[in-house]
């Protein structure tokens, strides 16, 4: 579904649940990192796009209690009550307290809520490392701005998301996420430099090129612990180094170590350091069509993260390996892991009138070699958050 079908399907999933239409509908996007993993948490760089895959959320002003939000959520068979009299803090069900976060946010900017019904639906797959928490958040936020009439700034609105993924949720993420559901712009990559929060477009005009996602269908359950030790690998690598953070080192200071005894330590900095020159030179690449380029940055990344980061898995090296194999003849210039690792989505830039064939082989080639049916498509760089 194209966002305007997807609106009309929750328009009318509220419709059929609340017996009235609604007054409001936003949406906000999912996203995918074309390149800059694992060093927004080191100050460094990102390059991520929104992806035309979306939650979406209708509402209006409630026929019930003063007091209440209710959300029908009807992919998880469940309608959420928030009271908002007083303080919202976390409760059930669990998918509800990303939305209790970013209420709570505005709460605490003295933003007057009122009661409301709320029907959602996402086309944002879950555990795919396509952000479907951010979007949820950033959906909240932009429907919460239309019924008040009380809009925030673009940065304060990402920032306020991501408040209540820490919050509500207990997951450390860093801003990407959130800033680029916030202030995607159509076939525009964004570039977002951590440590300033300066964000720069980065225009993919071209319509013979494509990013084509494949969602392993696999999540290994080391994701969220390896998380947090290469968190704390990084903060060692840089007191080492005697930087405030990975950000502020270069390639020669990798030198400084000694490898035979902090080899792993080693390995870490260099990722991060690598890589966010890689994303620098990535964005660069972008905007100068170098597609050869672009993709051979993208596979520098993904050979980092798996040697170096350690953080891919067989079936995303799968992915990459059928990718080359296909190589720039047959329609890819690259492909990388994208996410934190240990399963989710492989991101690749392709040649968009080979679409198809790249799919049905990479489906195909994958299917064989692992015995798992990935979930495959294709999307060009979309828009922000948005009220339809």
């Amino acid at each position: 579904m194209n966002l305007l079908e997807l609106a009309a399907h929750v328009a009318h999933r509220f419709q059929g649940q609340y017996h009235r239409p609604p007054r409001w509908i936003a949406a906000a996007p999912g996203r995918v990192n074309v390149i800059g993993e694992h060093t927004d948490y080191n100050d460094g760089f990102v390059l991520p796009m929104a992806i035309g895959r979306y939650t979406v959320m209708a509402a209006d002003f409630a026929k019930g209690p003063s007091n209440l939000i209710s959300i029908f959520n009807p992919q998880a068979g469940t309608t959420a009550q928030i009271d908002i009299s007083r303080k919202v803090t976390r409760g059930d069900p669990d998918w509800s307290n990303y939305i209790r976060g970013v209420i709570a946010g505005f709460q605490d900017r003295q933003v007057e809520i009122p009661a409301l019904d709320i029907a959602l639906f996402s086309t944002v797959p879950m555990g795919a490392g396509l952000s479907s928490s951010a979007a949820l958040e950033v959906s909240t936020a932009t429907l919460i701005e239309a019924a008040t009439g009380q809009k925030i700034d673009p940065i304060e609105k990402a920032l306020l998301c991501q408040k209540a993924e820490h919050d509500f949720a207990g997951v450390p993420c860093g801003i990407m996420d959130q800033f680029i559901s916030v202030m995607g712009r159509e076939n525009n990559l964004l570039l977002l430099d951590c440590r300033s929060r300066e964000t720069q477009l980065v225009p993919v005009n071209d319509p013979a090129v494509a990013f084509l996602i494949v969602n392993t269908n696999v999540k290994h359950e080391l994701s969220s612990g390896e998380y947090s030790v290469r968190r704390q690998q990084c903060e060692m690598a840089a007191r080492i180094l005697g930087v405030p953070s990975l950000r502020n080192a270069g390639v020669n200071d990798l030198a400084k170590f000694q490898m035979e005894k902090d080899a792993v330590i080693f390995r870490r900095a260099r990722h991060v350091i690598s890589e966010i020159q890689r994303t620098v030179d990535a964005a660069k690449a972008f905007e100068d069509s170098d597609w050869r380029l672009a993709g051979q940055l993208m596979y520098e990344s993904h050979d980092s993260l798996r040697n170096d980061y350690e953080v891919s898995c067989a079936e995303l090296d799968a992915v990459v390996s059928i990718a080359k194999e296909v190589g720039e003849n047959g329609g890819v210039f690259g492909c990388r892991m994208t996410g934190g690792g240990f399963g989710g989505c492989t991101v690749a830039l392709i040649k968009a009138d080979k679409m198809d064939l790249v799919s049905d082989k990479i489906s195909t080639e994958y299917k064989r070699r692992t015995g798992i049916e990935a979930a495959i498509f294709t999307s060009r760089p979309g828009p922000g958050a948005q009220t339809i």
